[in-house]
């Protein structure tokens, strides 16, 4: 038997193409909140026996766990196999280090509170940085997917004569991935600094790029102020209106519209977080990882 896809409230979308993708089915789990705000889940498909596959994104996820967690919980109560997860995006991997007294790290405390309800998960491009893979905090199998490849396609098709930009010496590794899947170049924006509190962001060689369309791409779009000054160092170099693409697009209060304020000929992202600039499908790169996954995990 195949395993069963259940969408959390948003994720329909994705749901219904990851359904579509592998041929599995599609169940209806009723989501909702009671009056003094707790939730409410019940299945309405026979979970029982079934490798169960639940799909929540998690942008906002204070608001996006507590119904997931019971989704995963009740599904292992009525007999599952399995419980999986697929997260286009994962919460609270920034929080990766004890910065002031007091702090905790709270990647590690979430990837506790998965590990302990789940099977496995799958994932686009988390933010690993000072955790370098997954499996150092989470104690159950998990996989990533790179979006590189469906950007790369997106770039290739959309942008003339694409120039790749990473914001700053961290996005160089991600600038050049794209580029190349693109077959384009990359360059990544240098700090030059000239004292404690003089900093100058230049464009290297920028003669050589005014006939490009400037690609600024970045990981994680929040409150967007990373792609917003990179946007000002381009235009202030000479180079033509740049088209900002994010992985995942959370755009926090008036991000959106300050990004698209600054100055760029278009913003596009991928639709790891349900966003009107979404141009950018995933399921076709997720849909291998869940098949793997599955396979025996039952």
């Amino acid at each position: 038997m195949t395993p069963i896809l259940f969408a959390l409230p948003g994720n329909e979308a994705m749901t219904a193409q990851l359904s579509a993708l592998l041929g599995w089915e599609q169940g209806r789990l009723q989501v909702r909140r009671f009056p003094d705000g707790e939730s409410y889940v019940r299945y309405h498909s026979e979970v029982k026996g079934r490798q169960v596959v639940l799909v929540c994104t998690l942008d906002r996820p204070d608001d996006r766990f507590m119904p997931l967690y019971f989704a995963a919980s009740i599904a292992r109560d009525l007999g599952a196999a399995s419980v999986g997860l697929v997260a286009p995006y994962l919460a609270y991997m920034r929080h990766d280090a004890i910065f002031n007294p007091g702090e905790g790290i709270t990647s590690a405390h979430f990837a506790r509170l998965v590990s302990g309800v789940f099977h496995w998960m799958v994932t686009i491009d988390p933010h690993l940085h000072r955790h370098h893979d997954l499996a150092e905090i989470y104690t159950i199998p998990t996989r990533v997917v790179r979006a590189a490849p469906a950007i790369s396609q997106w770039i290739a098709a959309n942008v003339p004569q694409p120039l790749v930009i990473g914001p700053d010496s961290e996005s160089e590794q991600w600038a050049s991935e794209v580029a190349r899947g693109a077959g384009c170049p990359f360059i990544v924006l240098e700090k030059v600094r000239r004292g404690d509190h003089d900093v100058e962001v230049s464009v290297p060689d920028t003669e050589r790029w005014l006939h490009h369309t400037p690609v600024i791409v970045d990981d994680i779009a929040s409150t967007a102020r990373t792609m917003i000054a990179a946007v000002g160092h381009v235009r202030r170099a000479g180079l033509p209106l740049p088209v900002c693409v994010a992985v995942h697009p959370l755009f926090a209060g008036s991000a959106y519209e300050d990004l698209q304020a600054s100055g760029v000929a278009r913003t596009a992202s991928c639709d790891t977080v349900p966003h009107s600039s979404n141009a950018i499908p995933v399921a076709s790169l997720l849909a291998p990882a869940l098949a793997g996954m599955t396979q025996g995990a039952g």
